[in-house]
């Protein structure tokens, strides 16, 4: 992110900003940036005296202020953290007359998780003025198969769509939990190697024949076989399985699919853009509009929503995933 970046670049420069406030609902960037201001304001000599971490439960807003008000000991800067600051937020408008003239010799990092301040507040608009407001906004699904092919790319990793594909749907949009998975695989995979399923398969125990996706491909070239076999394995491992995952990527298909009827040119650029999916999966598009007619397609979008609500409970009492599972194949295919 450019942001994080911009920001990076000016606590590397000597200056950093006298207040930080990180908000948002994506923690990641939020760990990531106070962080990296805990391990580079001051050097190792410098924290002892100079570098404290409050916790928003544990503290009130008169505390931090009082801790950022003190002056450095033998160092040009001190570090205040206040961590899950979020706790703080009926009082957090206090720090508005602090914000107003902060000293210049603190470096205050708030860590406001899954909350942001209104910005029709003064203190929004104060640290705007004389420190650095940052908003780390949650990815949606469609943008964090970018986001890991970046984070790899910056470590001199290749991943393969199909392996980038398999990490979403496994472990959704959380950042810090993905990242954690690319740690681990970047310790036991060489960086002149490209990441593949089977790698996935192997170290983070993905299974890359019975997840969603393959489920996906098999239900769109009509592979009867391939998709009853994967439903089997979902039935028999529920937990790791959840349906309202396998119908949710269902629906997303054939809405997509339903677009892909509607266009009027086929390319794969063209695809790709409208369907905002990678080139690499376009024709499994092209295959399943080829068995799948725009009729056909309105008719199992409804049969999904249809389950849907009775894998909730609405017109079916607590239907078994696996009878769920049998039933959505059915209605599909």
């Amino acid at each position: 992110m450019d942001k994080v970046k911009e920001i990076v670049a000016k606590i590397d420069s000597g200056n950093p900003k006298p207040i930080y406030f990180l908000m948002g609902e994506e923690p990641y960037y939020i760990d990531k940036i106070s962080g990296y201001i805990a391990d580079h304001v001051l050097t190792e000599d410098e924290k002892g005296f100079n570098q404290m971490v409050l916790y928003g439960k544990e503290t009130s807003v008169d505390e931090v202020v009082s801790n950022a008000k003190r002056f450095p000991m033998m160092a040009n800067h001190q570090v205040v953290i206040v961590k899950e600051a979020q706790h703080l937020s009926r009082s957090i408008e206090a720090l508005t007359v602090y914000a107003e003239n902060p000293q210049t010799t603190t470096v205050l990092v708030i860590c406001y998780k899954y909350k942001k301040l209104d910005k029709r507040k003064k203190l929004y608009k104060t640290i705007q003025k004389n420190g650095e407001l940052f908003e780390s906004k949650k990815l949606y699904e469609n943008q964090v198969a970018d986001w890991i092919r970046r984070i790899l790319a910056s470590k001199k990793y290749k991943i393969s769509p199909k392996a980038c594909m398999l990490l979403v749907e496994f472990l959704g949009t959380d950042l810090s939990k993905i990242n954690n998975e690319l740690e681990k695989l970047a310790i036991v995979v060489h960086n002149t190697t490209e990441i593949t399923p089977e790698l996935i398969e192997e170290h983070i125990g993905i299974s890359k024949d019975f997840n969603n996706f393959e489920l996906k491909k098999a239900i769109g070239e009509k592979d009867v076989h391939k998709a009853s076999r994967i439903i089997d394995y979902f039935a028999q491992n529920p937990k790791e399985n959840p349906f309202v995952v396998t119908i949710t990527l269902l629906n997303t298909f054939f809405t997509q699919l339903l677009q892909y009827h509607g266009l009027n040119d086929h390319s794969p650029g063209n695809v790709s853009k409208v369907l905002g999916v990678n080139p690499y999966f376009v024709k499994e598009f092209t295959t399943a509009a080829r068995n799948y007619p725009m009729k056909k397609v309105s008719g199992i979008i409804s049969n999904l929503r249809h389950l849907d609500l009775k894998s909730k409970g609405v017109g079916a009492s607590n239907m078994a995933q696996a009878d769920l599972l049998k039933e959505l194949l059915v209605k599909i295919i």
